[in-house]
């Protein structure tokens, strides 16, 4: 399959481009650049004369409208102003979302911290404390140019364009339609036990790697893939190991988050959906962007057989874990 220029979209963005684009908006670079872990986007650590470095990222063409990225924006900016720790675009002429050369791209401050230790009780209450927060203020108005997650968006779309372009190993093509098959019934289930309930503004990619803990507590940063949707997708990411751990961590983030925002235990009911649903998308997401020469280099394990019999495994397995009955989680 030959790349298309959409499928390299970063191959002008050169690092003369990068510096310009850094300039283009007032600032002047000392020359240093330091490419930071993205995929989707392109980011950036700048140096500057007389000023802290500074993030840019670059983001991907074509993958949002310029209303949808500046509601990010809006979103983290409102946050920040409640005191909330996240990391928000800087300002800059009155506006947050600039464009040089083709490319769009927003400049942010350098934001220092380590990955949250999510086998701690205190961290994961206080990290539901902020969570709690964030939700709170979200509820104030819906995005408008931001998707919603539903099994529409994460699971039926990205299993078909898999199932139809080809990159599944063709002996592994009929086991993955008749998991999907079987599997999103399944996480229909899920969201109609959970139902209803009112999507609101997520940060939508909360794991681990999205939150920075500092002294003063945790700090969100990337809400790129912020968008609609059941609050519980903000609160599963932070869940690993036995059901045991799972029920105790939840039971934790739970104490902290109902501090300041309401949860209905029946969105227990979609932690598993979610999860499914989430490794569907991944893999399609990986996918769709085999083209872009970052992820090959990224994901080499992609191509070869023993990624689909693994990834099939494990999809397996959600099966068992969907049919057993949601966490059990009481709270005062």
């Amino acid at each position: 399959m030959n790349a298309t220029a959409q499928e390299i979209p970063y191959n002008d963005l050169r690092p003369e481009v990068i510096l310009d684009a850094v300039e283009s908006v007032g600032w002047r670079c000392d020359g240093h650049l330091m490419g930071l872990n993205s995929y989707e986007n392109r980011v950036y650590q700048i140096g500057l004369e007389d000023h802290p470095p500074v993030v840019v990222k670059f983001y991907r063409p074509q993958r949002w409208t310029d209303a949808a990225i500046i509601e990010e924006h809006v979103f983290s900016q409102e946050l920040a102003e409640l005191e909330i720790a996240a990391v928000a675009p800087l300002t800059v002429a009155g506006q947050t979302l600039h464009s040089h050369q083709g490319f769009r791209f927003a400049v942010y401050p350098r934001q220092g911290g380590r990955a949250p230790d999510l086998e701690n009780q205190e961290i994961l209450e206080r990290l539901g404390r902020f969570l709690g927060r964030i939700h709170a203020a979200a509820t104030v108005r819906p995005f408008v140019h931001r998707p919603h997650l539903d099994v529409e968006t994460f699971g039926v779309t990205p299993s078909q364009y898999l199932l139809e372009s080809g990159c599944i190993p063709p002996n592994y093509t009929q086991d993955y339609r008749d998991l999907i098959d079987e599997l999103l019934p399944m996480i229909n289930t899920g969201f109609e036990r959970a139902s209803p309930f009112r999507p609101i503004r997520l940060h939508g990619d909360c794991h681990s790697g999205n939150m920075l803990w500092t002294d003063a507590g945790p700090c969100f940063v990337d809400f790129d893939d912020a968008r609609m949707g059941p609050p519980i997708q903000d609160l599963w990411m932070c869940l690993s190991g036995t059901r045991e751990e799972r029920t105790l961590q939840m039971h934790a983030l739970l104490t902290g988050y109902r501090q300041f925002h309401h949860f209905e235990l029946k969105q227990l009911h979609l932690l598993e959906p979610l999860r499914t649903l989430r490794m569907i998308h991944y893999t399609a997401w990986v996918a769709k962007r085999w083209n872009d020469p970052a992820f090959p280099l990224a994901f080499p394990w992609f191509a070869e057989g023993r990624f689909w019999e693994n990834h099939l495994m494990a999809l397996r397995e959600q099966i068992a874990l969907m049919e057993e009955p949601p966490l059990d989680i009481f709270l005062d």
